[in-house]
């Protein structure tokens, strides 16, 4: 078994096994209020949560993020999760495909998505510093093995640093992504993996070309934990530095607000989102989708219909949030009145004071 396998084999059961949400920082959408509408001039079945992505029609705004590929286990997973996309009109991101690229026989695990989903968006996944080491030709094949709509390129630089196999050299990374923008005709999405991607970095990645950004900030899974996990009984030192960064990133709620605001290109919110207020919440801060991982793991173990009931409930909680905000659509949620209090008050206080220069020490 290759080390990439078997890797994948240990996230995934650990993802099943352990806590590892983040402990002592949260998404910020605690800190959000949205103004609630007592009178409210709508009727709920009359609510559109219908949207347009990258070209592709979606019946809510929400994409199955990335979670596994290449063992047995992962089939099951990718086979419950792609049914679910299909039947309830939504999207879906494919894990890490390095494995396939490194072992044809993972391949199945992933090629499963589309037979599962003919008609649903698919979008294909590679690491950032895979596709710098083996080039375009690999986000080729990622994007065929699945017939993918988009390709979407991860960065986990905390990650690999707390992996003992992993990366320690993360120089040319934008020249790998500017070529990959330049090269492939279909969109490119790149996102983190849970401790967010920051105003700047977003404007960067604007600029190279990319088509939109998963901001993956923190408060959900933390892969910090995940890697802690694993070291445990292999490596001391990277166990204890991982519990030590388990709760390293920005905050979701504030990166969604602050990078909607730096950039024109859509922001799919993620890391932590648990509820359809969650979501209702990320479109009025200004996110254009919602992405859900690690919620629907145990789920997509049980089977489809498991991972439906879980994905209905939240559309459901989104349409009763946009009931009770009079927001008869995407849209209009875009503009509903809310409140920021707290700590997440203070946070986006002080980055605008920082963008503007007005920082003082």
């Amino acid at each position: 078994m290759s080390e990439t396998l078997k890797r994948k084999i240990e996230h995934i059961d650990i993802c099943l096994k352990k806590d590892v949400d983040a402990k002592n920082v949260t998404t910020g959408f605690e800190d959000v209020i949205l103004v609630h509408k007592s009178l409210p001039q709508l009727k709920l079945d009359e609510i559109s949560i219908e949207t347009n992505f990258l070209g592709h029609n979606f019946k809510a705004p929400i994409l199955i993020d990335a979670m596994s590929g290449g063992p047995k286990k992962a089939s099951i997973i990718n086979s419950s999760l792609a049914k679910a996309a299909e039947d309830l009109g939504i999207g879906m991101v494919v894990g890490s495909q390095r494995v396939a690229i490194e072992n044809k026989s993972a391949e199945k695990s992933f090629r499963i998505v589309r037979d599962c989903a003919p008609t649903a968006f698919i979008a294909a996944n590679i690491g950032i510093y895979q596709l710098r080491r083996n080039g375009i030709n690999a986000a080729i094949k990622c994007i065929d093995m699945v017939n993918a709509d988009a390709l979407v390129v991860h960065l986990n630089p905390l990650q690999e640093l707390l992996q003992k196999e992993g990366e320690r050299d993360f120089k040319n990374c934008i020249k790998a992504l500017s070529q990959v923008v330049s090269t492939i005709s279909k969109p490119i999405i790149v996102k983190e993996t849970g401790a967010g991607i920051d105003p700047e970095t977003a404007k960067d990645l604007e600029e190279l070309g990319i088509a939109a950004i998963n901001i993956a900030g923190a408060g959900g899974t933390s892969w910090a934990a995940v890697e802690y996990y694993r070291n445990l009984k292999r490596d001391k030192l990277l166990s204890e530095t991982a519990k030590s960064f388990w709760d390293w990133g920005n905050p979701t709620a504030f990166l969604v607000y602050a990078v909607s605001r730096s950039v024109k290109i859509p922001v799919i919110a993620s890391g932590g989102i648990r509820t359809g207020i969650d979501i209702a919440k990320s479109i009025a801060l200004g996110a254009k989708m919602a992405a859900i991982a690690r919620p629907l793991l145990r789920d997509a173990i049980m089977g489809k219909d498991r991972v439906k009931r879980t994905l209905t409930r939240i559309i459901y909680e989104l349409k009763v949030a946009m009931c009770l905000t009079n927001s008869s659509n995407l849209e209009s949620l875009g503009k509903t009145r809310y409140l920021i209090v707290g700590r997440l008050r203070d946070m986006i206080k002080a980055w605008e004071e920082w963008k503007h220069g007005r920082v003082t020490i």
